[in-house]
């Protein structure tokens, strides 16, 4: 049997190349998934050994060590490299890359964050399409991409690019190419980039089959890409061309998911078959992109791709983005999470935030995403250099807290007051709390005849920084009808001391609990803050508390801590001590914070922390936001980072020339109709280019099939074609109902 071994490797343990659907046998991780290429595996000789479920094998490499060995995840017999993938994992230093001209715009490490979109008209309409990318332009856009499918599309860019230049706009124009090498060839001729897809640039569209392949048929596979692909290479280095290799989770090849799974791996392994190609031609201008639906596939393609480029010694520049990510708040959040995370690590020179709204409306957040990470980067806020030990850099693997349970003694129920797969905390006011009825369903509570009961997306605890009098009866009866429900109630110590409030948990500094915690009557819960950038022998204190959780936060206006720096120093401590206590991210945004920044900024900072598996929750404070808005926008962000479901999902693309109908009307439609569907996931895509494979973080699909016809899928497969457009959301409707996915919206109370 043929073996293949991690490039790069002293010392390690080899996967046989047969193995094709390793992604389903525990615990192999994604990042080991084998397949026939001299960038990541090399074959070798060796010994057989048995490691899980998985026959394996003892190797020696043929290249130099690059990495020490360490168990794939906690208690795995299998050792994986740990790699670099970012320049510290203490403070923020932008990645070092060459700079790649894209027109007169330069981009990479020496240059600021670039900021692009996508057109969504017809390309063939070309005053249509000149108008929207002068709009784009002028809202400071850099970089601007035109959907280019056909020969028609093609000739129009000629006239496209000519008539902006006389209008005096030079910005970059990128023609999107998808399984047309010819016309890529034809638009290099005009436009300034191309953006090709290695998942269908010489692959047909993936049928989702598993494939078999001898070497000799790989090689003959690979032979034919270099065919079609090297034109295009020769073509842009004699007109100056920049390309963007641009993988998408969603149009993997048959070839590929056959050795790799539907992977990460996958992912970067199908953009470095294009770019070994491009090198041995000695063209350099190119740079690369990871994009998914999900944040967390996402941000671990980015990951990977960085790290197998510092082990080959490569530098090209990253582009990044969320594909498909949706609209409003719930689209920014998932690209503050997945571009936010990769920022704060250095990483990225050009971003785009993909949102199913006018393209001019995606330039504001992605400039303040972009504004963001160079920030940072200029800053090099941080914390003193630590051992980065536990944290999985390429595979999402949650730390989960302890949760409470019950003790001897309890009145009430203090196992609600956090949630297993994620939690939401909210500060309420005094002047709340003279409403109940309205503060509940600000809670999300249920209301039966003015009595609060929890939901699916109630709020899990209270955090009263003021406690109501003892005298005030009322509001005090309202907090004991949220306890009676197991909401938990929070207050610091100070205000519990001076104002005792049954059941209530209180809050302490870790000062107060290193010295001042015999003030806590005895029997009472109690939680702690900390910042995570405290001396080793402050953090020492942790080992002996009996905390219900920790809050970790840091002041908005920090100057020398960087808050996701020194909570992943916070929990390499909790993980190398074995402390299991549940970790609370609790950001306070002060007054005038505009909601585009607040999500961006929550995103960026505690959402880069839970995509890795850090934290049990978050609590958002702006005291001049509106109250729903903050709790929604919790939740989705434990729902973005694959946490907690609280509300239907939408894979919705953003829409471009191939689209082939109204998508933010059909978007809204569908919206409004299955909204109320927590744990269901629905693409909505306007034509099906990224391949149904996008469709596999989904479990309903509408996807535009032809001009007014709509097909239906269920994940990959497709179960209805050609639907009318005025019936096919009644029949999306119908097959959610046919797989016994849907319920009827309940009724409010008024």
């Amino acid at each position: 049997m043929q073996t293949m071994s991690v490039a790069g490797v002293g010392q390690g343990l080899a996967i046989p190349a047969s193995f094709s659907n390793l992604k389903k046998m525990d615990p192999m991780p994604a990042c080991l998934r084998g397949g026939p290429s001299d960038g990541f595996l090399k074959l070798v000789s060796s010994g057989k050994k048995k490691v899980g479920n998985v026959r394996v094998s003892g190797v020696r490499s043929m290249a130099p060590e690059i990495a020490e060995m360490e168990p794939a995840s906690k208690g795995s017999q299998l050792l994986v490299p740990r790699q670099k993938y970012c320049e510290a994992v203490h403070k923020t230093i932008r990645r070092k890359t060459s700079t790649v001209m894209i027109g007169n715009v330069a981009v990479g490490s020496e240059h600021p964050i670039r900021v692009q979109t996508m057109t969504t008209t017809d390309t063939k309409d070309i005053s249509a399409t000149v108008d929207q990318v002068m709009r784009i332009a002028d809202r400071g856009c850099d970089i601007v991409r035109i959907t280019v499918q056909g020969k028609k599309e093609a000739d129009s860019c000629y006239e496209i690019k000519d008539t902006l230049v006389k209008k005096g706009y030079n910005i970059p124009l990128v023609a999107d190419i998808h399984f047309a090498p010819s016309v890529a060839l034809r638009v290099a001729e005009c436009f300034d980039k191309i953006r090709i897809n290695p998942g269908n640039f010489a692959d047909r569209r993936a049928q989702f089959e598993k494939l078999e392949y001898s070497e000799a048929d790989y090689q003959e596979e690979l032979d034919h890409i270099e065919a079609l692909f090297t034109p295009l290479v020769e073509k842009c280095k004699k007109y100056g061309r920049a390309m963007r290799i641009g993988t998408n989770h969603g149009s993997l090849s048959d070839r590929i998911m056959s050795y790799y799974g539907d992977s990460p791996r996958g992912m970067v392994e199908s953009a470095f078959e294009y770019a070994r190609i491009a090198r041995k031609l000695d063209y350099h201008n190119f740079l690369f992109s990871m994009k998914a639906s999900n944040p967390v596939v996402m941000v671990q393609a980015y990951r990977l791709l960085a790290a197998e480029m510092y082990v080959h010694g490569w530098d090209y520049p990253l582009h990044l983005g969320v594909t498909e990510a949706g609209e409003g708040e719930d689209g920014r959040m998932k690209s503050a999470i997945g571009i936010g995370a990769l920022l704060q690590d250095g990483l990225g020179d050009t971003i785009r935030v993909s949102l199913t709204e006018a393209p001019e409306y995606e330039i504001d957040p992605c400039t303040r995403l972009a504004n963001l990470g160079m920030k940072s980067a200029a800053q090099q806020r941080g914390v003193a250099p630590f051992e980065d030990k536990h944290r999985r850099y390429f595979e999402f693997q949650r730390r989960t807290g302890t949760l409470p349970a019950q003790k001897e003694g309890d009145t009430v129920d203090y196992r609600g007051v956090l949630h297993r797969d994620g939690s939401v905390l909210m500060s309420v006011s005094l002047e709340q709390l003279k409403n109940p009825e309205t503060l509940y369903r600000a809670l999300s509570c249920k209301l039966i005849i003015g009595m609060p009961y929890k939901d699916l997306a109630t709020v899990d605890t209270i955090f009263l920084r003021e406690l109501p009098p003892v005298e005030d009866k009322g509001a005090r009866l309202a907090v004991k009808r949220l306890v009676d429900i197991s909401v938990g109630v929070l207050t610091p110590l100070s205000e519990h001391l001076a104002k005792p409030l049954p059941n209530a948990m209180v809050l302490l500094t870790l000062q107060e609990a290193a010295e001042s915690l015999d003030k806590v009557p005895a029997g009472t819960r109690y939680a702690v803050t900390v910042r995570g950038d405290e001396s080793y022998e402050e953090l020492e204190g942790l080992k002996s508390l009996d905390a219900t959780m920790l809050l970790v936060y840091l002041p908005e206006d920090e100057e020398k801590s960087s808050r996701v720096h020194a909570s992943r120093r916070l929990f390499e401590f909790l993980e190398s001590n074995s402390i299991s206590v549940p970790v609370i991210h609790h950001l306070n945004f002060p007054l005038g914070t505009l909601r585009d920044d607040l999500v961006i900024k929550a995103g960026s900072e505690a959402g880069a922390l839970l995509v890795d598996g850090l934290g049990d929750g978050v609590m958002l404070e702006a005291a001049d936001q509106d109250f729903d808005f903050l709790r929604s926008t919790a939740f989705g962000m434990l729902q973005g980072c694959r946490m907690r479901n609280t509300k239907t999902e939408y894979v919705s693309c953003p829409s471009c020339g191939r689209t082939l109908f109204d998508l933010q009307e059909i978007s809204a439609e569908i919206r409004e109709k299955t909204s109320h569907l927590p744990g269901v996931s629905i693409a909505i895509m306007g034509c099906i280019v990224n391949g149904p494979g996008e469709m596999a973080d989904a479990d309903f699909g509408y996807v535009g099939g032809a001009p007014g016809k709509i097909d239906l899928y269920v994940g990959k497969d497709v179960v209805q074609r050609g639907i009318p457009m005025s019936t096919a959301s009644d029949a999306l409707i119908q097959l959610i109902k046919d797989h016994g996915r849907w319920v009827e919206p309940e009724a409010v109370e008024a």
